[in-house]
């Protein structure tokens, strides 16, 4: 079927609550426009990974002042590296070994070196912006770089699909496989049909994890999707639950809502 949709884009934002199915959606606009897939979990561990590799065993408290982390110029002295790569892992990493959120700030340098990176064009934004001085920083970054966002795509879904859903996902510790109690299920044993390995739960993949992720999406994510629509990003809303889940039914579900906005 011929969509009347334009033959290139320059950047995409999907969004929707966590196990609302982004990632099919994704792959749709991947294949349909050549975009590249950039997810804000990749980000992060591409730069903690750039820290643990670099090797460092000291403490981290020293690059901290009490209120912010020292200037640059003296954490690349102490680190006896100019690394950018090395220095925002270890920002990142004073932050996740605490057990805390990495704030906005420094998210926002983590994906501004990503997307440059990137060329920042050609990208499906997955899991960025999701707060609202987020959306602020990528509007100001997109226009410094002259690209653009030309759509959100959010996928829609019930918090009780979403709930049952997610319980029943079951990963594979081995292979990364996933599957689904009841929609995709592991051998009769409970193993990777590739590994033969037994499949597990993530740990935050439990109901009250789940409620509190969605949660936050309602506080922080849709106040962010709000400020794009307002600043003149129009947003296509596509349903997360099909009663028929196929490829050809996912696609068409979401390709009709993006021509719709043109």
């Amino acid at each position: 079927m011929a969509w009347n949709l334009p033959d290139e884009l320059s950047n995409v934002i999907v969004t929707g609550k966590s196990g609302a199915g982004k990632q099919p959606r994704i792959e749709v606009l991947v294949d349909e426009f050549d975009l590249e897939q950039l997810s804000t979990g990749n980000i992060f561990r591409k730069y903690l990974g750039k820290f643990d590799n670099f090797d460092y065993d000291d403490n981290l408290d020293e690059f901290w002042d009490g209120e912010d982390f020292i200037p640059d110029n003296e954490i690349a002295e102490k680190l006896g590296t100019e690394d950018e790569s090395v220095i925002l892992g270890m920002k990142a990493k004073y932050f996740v070994e605490q057990g805390l959120f990495v704030p906005d700030r420094i998210t926002n340098q983590l994906f501004k070196s990503y997307f440059e990176e990137r060329g920042c064009s050609g990208q499906v934004l997955d899991g960025y912006p999701r707060t609202l001085s987020q959306s602020k920083f990528l509007l100001e970054l997109v226009e410094e770089k002259d690209t653009a966002i030309d759509f959100v795509v959010w996928v829609e879904n019930s918090d009780d699909l979403i709930i049952e859903r997610t319980t029943k996902r079951r990963i594979c510790p081995e292979c990364d496989k996933v599957y689904h109690l009841k929609y995709d299920p592991p051998t009769e044993d409970n193993k990777c049909k590739e590994c033969d390995v037994e499949v597990i739960q993530r740990s935050d993949d439990t109901e009250g994890k789940i409620r509190s992720r969605l949660q936050e999406f309602k506080d922080k994510t849709i106040p962010a999707l709000k400020y794009l629509k307002e600043k003149g990003i129009p947003i296509a809303k596509v349903p997360g639950h099909l009663e028929e889940f196929t490829p050809e039914n996912v696609k068409r579900s979401v390709m009709e809502e993006i021509e719709k906005l043109y």
